[in-house]
């Protein structure tokens, strides 16, 4: 076979997956709108639409197990659909979305800027421990600082951790990364959602404050 016949196949082969990968980004691109969208929905709505996209970004998982971007974003729906509708029901989207961001760690070490770990802490955190869950103080901040390594002056970064330690009762520590919430900047992307979380940083400041 020719050179240009192997670099004919090659620019294929190349190209080819070009395409495929523009395919998971442009359905990356969706799930992330319409996850921004529902989270400005009526509380009443929240739980099934979210439960709706959950099912789509599963599919998509399921067609591109190892695109960690695909994962990761699984697993935030995931976990806000864990967050919505509370309680017992809350624990089976809390494990996969636990499965899937340790999978996506597992292909990219930084977990999408540092997104999976700041949505594993909040999981870690906020479901119960041992027996019935998975829920742990400590890794969840371990899970916490690592996200803090990759991206310091994230919004969402310093929230989570904030609202984290004021849980524990750390209320100074808290207060430093709830400002720094507050000063940080919203990313293009998810500019809907790091808003709402300023505003959510502005209210725990004025609380900690007092």
């Amino acid at each position: 076979m020719s050179r240009r016949h192997l670099l004919a196949i090659a620019l294929c082969l190349a190209l080819g997956s070009v395409s495929v990968a523009q395919a998971w980004e442009n359905e990356v691109f969706s799930l992330r709108n319409r996850w921004e969208n529902i989270t400005t929905m009526d509380e009443a709505r929240r739980a099934d639409a979210l439960s709706a996209l959950a099912d789509e970004a599963g599919a998509l998982a399921d067609a591109h197990p190892n695109a960690s971007d695909v994962l990761v974003w699984r697993g935030i729906i995931l976990a806000s659909l864990a967050r919505e509708v509370g309680g017992l029901d809350a624990l089976g989207p809390a494990k996969e979305a636990r499965r899937v961001l340790e999978r996506a760690i597992e292909l990219d070490p930084e977990g999408h800027h540092g997104s999976a770990y700041v949505t594993l802490g909040a999981l870690y955190a906020r479901v119960p421990g041992w027996p019935v869950a998975f829920g742990d103080d400590d890794t969840a901040e371990r899970m916490f600082e690592r996200a803090l390594e990759i991206r310091p002056e994230g919004i969402d970064v310093n929230y989570y951790y904030a609202a984290f330690l004021a849980d524990e009762g750390r209320d100074q520590q808290a207060l430093t990364h709830a400002r720094r919430a507050l000063e940080g900047q919203a990313r293009e992307e998810r500019q809907t959602s790091d808003e709402a979380l300023r505003r959510q940083a502005r209210v725990m400041v004025e609380r900690l404050e007092k």
